[in-house]
């Protein structure tokens, strides 16, 4: 996904935004970034985060940043960030939380104008790099931000450090989001609200979809209201977010629970029972104690994760050793695997390597039954808004595969998925079933939409449940 955290301070913002992007480093696993304006010139390190913290690399360029009191930092799934430009506008620097559907279009209209790009290996465009030209062609901040997001299709929040404060701008949607928090120095922006409260800042604001504002040493300036249209990410609560999070006001841990007892909730009508719940480290946890204690079943830890030497930062990008990495990651626990009815919660399934991987493993020590409970609904639909369920072929996510094998053709419209969003539908079914059997499991049940929209607590129109249903904004 990405996040990033901005500081605006009367005195040395250098060590917040060290501290407050580290913080964001379960959000992305690729690159991290900061820039600092120290008064007189803007200072910038990259880094990547493929073999190693977010700490570890940055710490050696502290005193490169001295006393600045205006910074911004990023951790990237994606490309190198920040990004800082010379403009008419002066010089800036620019870090985003952005999946950009549209990035070819972008990029063929700025080059039809003249403007040139400098790529990424494999002959890309930086996204990030993209949204500074546009900002660059309005005729104030606010006007190229403006521009910017109404180009943009699928999303982009952004962060804009300046030589006088930070504009934070949200995406159209709100699909991701930005909180902002003060202390008596100054401002913070950052994606994640956990960055807040060891840090010394106490919450001010999420703000609006499309609600754009400036954060200098004078306070904080509405630049542009929020607009009345909104789709947050779903799986903020669901997967991304840090436990003691707050989106919205909602927090993911307490979500979490709530998603775990309304799968319970349908577990105790159907007259089920186990021996014990447990979750697949670490967003099915919270899940899991969820439904232990609406279920008042015994919470275990059948599988540990290793972190000492495998934390979350070391995934490589090629896939089959990422599959390596999450193999090695989780240690069965012979002790509450053997002659055990067991149910696992997760927060979803993707791809199911993984997941069919871990139910071998409780096999092989001795599982008597193991029965998965999944937070969500099926991925049916792969996310064009974030880069969550994104890969080269949607034949990458585990339902869409067995879709094209009940249905015997990989040219699967519309109308024929929608015959799999039902849990109540034949197809539907039909479906889980087929993947039960894949992962070798006694039973697989998803979470009911209705159930998950109640466990989170806005109005279903103010979520994006894409993936699930196939039903957010678009344009």
């Amino acid at each position: 996904m990405s996040g990033f955290f901005g500081c605006v301070s009367r005195h040395s913002a250098v060590a917040d935004v060290f501290y407050g992007t580290d913080y964001h480093s379960h959000l992305g696993t690729k690159r991290a970034g900061m820039a600092f304006f120290d008064g007189e010139k803007f200072v910038r390190s990259i880094h990547s985060l493929e073999n190693g913290y977010f700490r570890n690399k940055f710490e050696g360029d502290l005193d490169r940043f001295g006393e600045s009191k205006l910074g911004i930092g990023v951790i990237s799934d994606n490309e190198s960030q920040p990004v800082t430009v010379t403009s008419h506008l002066g010089r800036f620097s620019v870090v985003t939380v952005a999946r950009i559907d549209n990035l070819e279009e972008i990029t063929s209209e700025l080059l039809a104008k003249n403007v040139h790009f400098a790529e990424l290996s494999g002959s890309e465009i930086n996204p990030t790099e993209a949204v500074a030209i546009l900002i660059s062609n309005g005729k104030s901040f606010k006007d190229g931000i403006e521009l910017a997001q109404s180009k943009i299709k699928g999303s982009c929040s952004m962060l804009v450090l300046t030589d006088s404060g930070i504009y934070a701008a949200r995406d159209r949607f709100g699909r991701t989001p930005i909180i902002i928090a003060k202390d008596d120095k100054g401002y913070v922006a950052a994606s994640e609200s956990s960055s807040f409260s060891n840090l010394g800042y106490s919450y001010v604001k999420d703000l609006g979809a499309g609600e754009i504002v400036f954060m200098s040493s004078d306070g904080l300036r509405e630049v542009k209201a929020a607009g009345n249209r909104k789709q947050v990410c779903s799986f903020l609560w669901v997967y991304y977010g840090y436990p003691s999070g707050y989106y919205e006001g909602i927090n993911v841990e307490n979500t979490r629970y709530r998603c775990g007892a309304a799968l319970a909730a349908r577990d105790k009508a159907d007259g089920m029972t186990f021996d014990f719940a447990g979750g697949i480290p670490d967003s099915g946890v919270g899940h899991a104690i969820g439904y232990s204690n609406a279920m008042g079943i015994p919470y275990r830890r059948p599988f540990v994760k290793y972190t000492p030497t495998w934390p979350r930062s070391f995934m490589p990008q090629n896939q089959n050793m990422r599959d390596l990495v999450a193999k090695m990651k989780l240690l069965p626990n012979k002790e509450f695997t053997t002659g055990q009815n067991m149910v696992l919660l997760d927060d979803s399934i993707v791809r199911g390597t993984q997941l069919k991987d871990n139910v071998v493993k409780l096999l092989e020590t001795g599982a008597k039954e193991v029965h998965m409970r999944i937070a969500c609904p099926p991925l049916i639909f792969p996310c064009v808004f974030l880069n969550f369920s994104t890969s080269r072929s949607t034949f990458d996510l585990f339902t869409r595969r067995v879709i094209r094998d009940i249905e015997g053709t990989d040219k699967l419209t519309n109308e024929m998925l929608a015959a799999y969003i039902d849990p109540n539908g034949e197809k539907y079914q039909e479906m889980v079933s087929i993947m039960a059997k894949h992962l070798q499991l006694d039973s697989l049940k998803f979470q009911h939409l209705e159930d998950i929209v109640a466990a989170i607590g806005l109005p279903k129109e103010q979520l994006c449940t894409h993936c699930w249903d196939n039903s957010s904004y678009m344009e």
